[in-house]
């Protein structure tokens, strides 16, 4: 699967995330169950815990997302 790029402005900057489809299929899952949108839920993860890239973050967020859904 290939990547797919799209854009986001965080703290007024315009910035990409580079995520293959099912990361943001899992995306949207996980903002719907929040209430708010996938720009948001991004937007939260990297002022909450961003340790490595924007895409990076995100990845391991669906990751663990995924793993509690399983529990």
């Amino acid at each position: 699967m290939k990547p797919e790029k799209r854009s986001i402005t965080i703290a007024g900057h315009a910035t990409s995330v580079s995520l293959e489809p099912l990361f943001w299929d899992a995306l949207k899952d996980m903002a719907s169950e929040q209430g708010i949108s996938v720009p948001q839920l991004i937007r939260t993860l990297d002022a909450q815990t961003r340790q490595a890239s924007l895409s990076s973050t995100v990845r391991v967020a669906v990751l663990r997302w995924a793993l509690a859904q399983s529990d």
